[in-house]
């Protein structure tokens, strides 16, 4: 299979277009496709088992009472440890074909729902999200890394020129740089998000950006676009942000933040940068 690049902030860049986020597959078909996966890793685990356990006759021998009943038992559970613990890598490079991510990264949300107090160091404190789809901030925001501050100060008279052109807080560009890149000018996503904020060819080109690795075509691209669905809300920072990530049509679906947890977490984690920013 084609390697495939990873997203370097393991969030998701917006769409022009009513696409949900990571292509084609919501969270709930993920969850599908990332259990199809394992079953079939699991299918394959167990033929090898008993591929390699047949000139033994089985794993109990044939001679012992039961033995045929346990082996098939036993080759199952032993089957399902096997891939659901480190797995032989079959079932992450079929969810990776189809998904672009790692299968890995969908454990890790399971992870979290499961343990909905625990909050990685390298993650925004969890903020809470009402029914209204309001993100609310909180106290304990965690501070953006040193190193991506140093490099987005260098695009800081970019960055004042677009806030003033398109009347966009310098702050919020500044939040959703890091957000989308950590201020790293070559990031790219998976899905061929370019640049500081991460534009889509097809978002570049309506935005008028011609090289969106030039750092300064890029921030006036994604302060343009911001600008745009900020208009398009009224102002609203939290449904221009969801907007931004989700693109528009998930937000008219839905008549808020959608409820992908991706977006859910970009639009605390910008929030989060701001306060702190401000």
């Amino acid at each position: 299979m084609n390697k495939m690049d990873l997203k370097i902030t393991n969030l998701k860049s917006h769409f022009t277009e009513g696409l949900e986020p990571s292509g084609r597959y919501n969270a709930g078909e993920k969850e599908k496709l990332a259990k199809a996966s394992k079953e079939f890793e699991s299918m394959l685990t167990n033929m090898m088992i008993k591929s390699m356990t047949k000139t033994t006759d089985g794993l109990f021998g044939k001679d012992n009472y039961g033995g045929d009943v346990l082996d098939v038992l036993f080759e199952s559970e032993i089957s399902k440890f096997i891939t659901e613990s480190q797995g032989m890598g079959i079932a992450n490079k079929i969810y990776k074909s189809l998904t672009g991510e790692q299968l890995e990264s969908l454990r890790s949300i399971s992870k979290e729902k499961l343990m909905p107090s625990a909050v990685p160091t390298d993650q925004p404190v969890k903020n809470t999200v009402d029914k209204t789809n309001n993100v609310k901030s909180t106290n304990n925001a965690i501070k953006p890394n040193n190193n991506a501050l140093q490099r987005i100060e260098k695009y800081d008279d970019a960055i004042e020129a677009a806030s003033k052109k398109f009347n966009v807080d310098k702050q919020l560009i500044k939040s959703v740089i890091l957000t989308e890149s950590a201020g790293k000018v070559d990031a790219k996503s998976h899905a061929n998000a370019k640049g500081l904020m991460q534009l889509m060819d097809s978002t570049a080109t309506e935005m008028g950006v011609d090289n969106p690795w030039n750092p300064t075509e890029n921030i006036f691209g994604g302060t343009k676009y911001l600008s745009k669905m900020l208009k398009q809300y009224k102002g609203d920072t939290d449904l221009a942000l969801a907007a931004y990530n989700a693109g528009p049509g998930n937000v008219s679906k839905y008549n808020g933040i959608p409820p992908f947890k991706e977006t859910q977490n970009y639009v605390k984690r910008v929030n989060n940068y701001l306060n702190i920013l401000d």
